[in-house]
């Protein structure tokens, strides 16, 4: 049944726990304006809500950014297949834990493990990517990973929501945490080893697999030698890791404005009650999920008809980021839901769009070894400048005014834009200083 398509069927399971990994943590987001702090805070009023919920937000996305960094060693260290076997677990019993949190502490340190395990997603996909795929195919492979958390925010919102109407926030915590745990079944059962030693796949499929690697071969000789994997000191001397870094420290905080604060941008901006959360809260997501296709299919699509892999990324990566920008200006002025629904819909889309081609930026450059480290350090300072963001809107949306917000992503837009080109320079397969190739 998988002959041929294995590497397939490993990107869908990586697909199917970022669902997982977006219904987990948007579970708190969809119930904490409405159900829970209403509940255990009742003498507060909105604004004193929003203030509690991005403490706790902030906790959560500190311990994301460290967990990029500590899973993407891990990942180098341990493997993908038991790297995501050790994320999604304690993750999953983060989830369940929120059900017995009643206080901010509570719910912060709940937060935080959350944090830290579901950080292992993003290195572990980047390195599983850099296993699984030939360097025309990651693109396409990272698309269909991010569709996951696009998928994971259409689902989650209506989702939670309906169950709300009928469950206690509580249930609905230990149910969506118990969804990870049955996902490590088939994970084990398929991802037995990397492509190179796998006993189910096909030599043919191997074959493409190993050959469509140049970042795995230091000496261009045609022999899978594992590439440049510098240490940890020499990565971060390079200019274009950093061109890496502050590329998704840019681009990347636009999404965490919206994943964390949509339903409470649309609760307080246009008078949403949860109903009106459920028919349309969804919508911006899919045009995330279609920006993350769109982005994969278009940088497949120029490799394949004779583009460099520099050009591609470039392109993909500045056109995504053009269509964020003037929709994140005319977001700060939409006066109607349906306009700023449809605005979140194409910012979604262009970010989807270019943040695939940010994320295959490690495995262009360097060697298997290292991709989960620099997607890690890369992840971290993405979700530091997240937490960033995350603490100014509370401080910048006094009354309920989200105006200079939106244009600070609007200027992120343009710095992630300068990083490809500015610092990145030639997206290649690096090589270590003075290298010379054996004749």
């Amino acid at each position: 049944m998988l002959k041929g398509k294995l590497r397939w069927a490993v990107v869908g399971l990586v697909a199917l726990a970022t669902i997982i990994n977006y219904i987990d943590r948007q579970t708190l987001s969809v119930l904490w304006p409405t159900e829970i702090a209403p509940e255990l805070f009742p003498d507060m009023d909105a604004d004193g809500h929003k203030k509690l919920y991005a403490t706790i937000s902030i906790v959560f996305v500190f311990a994301y950014a460290f967990g990029q960094a500590i899973f993407g060693k891990i990942f180098d260290w341990i493997g993908t297949r038991l790297g995501f076997v050790l994320s999604i677990a304690v993750w999953s019993l983060a989830t369940i834990a929120h059900a017995f949190a009643r206080t901010v502490t509570s719910f912060a340190i709940a937060r935080a493990v959350l944090g830290v395990a579901e950080a292992g997603n993003w290195p572990g996909a980047a390195k599983a990517n850099a296993e699984w795929f030939p360097v025309n195919e990651r693109a396409l492979a990272q698309g269909i990973f991010n569709s996951g958390a696009a998928i994971g925010g259409i689902i989650s919102i209506p989702l939670i929501g309906y169950l709300a109407l009928f469950f206690s926030w509580q249930l609905i915590f230990i149910l969506v945490g118990a969804i990870g745990i049955l996902w490590l079944i088939p994970w084990l059962v398929i991802v037995k080893a990397p492509p190179k030693y796998h006993s189910w796949i096909t030599d043919e499929e191997r074959n493409y697999i190993l050959s469509g690697q140049p970042n795995e071969d230091l000496n261009e000789d045609g022999n899978v030698d594992g590439g440049y994997n510098p240490n940890t000191v020499e990565l971060l001397s390079r200019k274009q890791s950093w061109g890496v870094i502050i590329a998704s420290a840019a681009i990347d905080p636009i999404w965490w404005l919206f994943i964390v604060w949509i339903p409470t941008y649309l609760f307080e901006a246009f008078g949403f009650n949860m109903k009106d959360l459920v028919v349309s809260g969804w919508v911006p997501y899919v045009g995330a999920m279609f920006g993350a296709w769109f982005g994969g299919l278009l940088a497949q699509n120029r490799i394949d008809s004779g583009w460099s892999v520099d050009k591609t990324r470039k392109f993909t990566i500045t056109l995504g980021c053009l269509i964020m920008l003037p929709c994140l200006l005319a977001l700060s002025v939409a006066a109607t839901p349906g306009l700023a629904l449809t605005l979140m819909f194409l910012i979604l889309f262009g970010f989807q769009t270019a943040i695939g081609n940010v994320q295959t930026l490690p495995s262009d450059f360097y060697g298997g070894r290292t991709v989960g480290t620099l997607a890690g350090f890369a992840g971290m300072a993405a979700k530091l400048a997240g937490a960033g963001i995350i603490a100014l809107v509370p401080i910048m949306t006094v009354g309920g005014n989200y105006f200079s917000i939106f244009i600070l992503g609007a200027a992120m837009a343009l710095t992630a834009i300068a990083a490809v080109w500015l610092l990145c320079g030639h997206i290649a397969p690096l090589k270590p200083k003075g290298f010379v190739a054996k004749p």
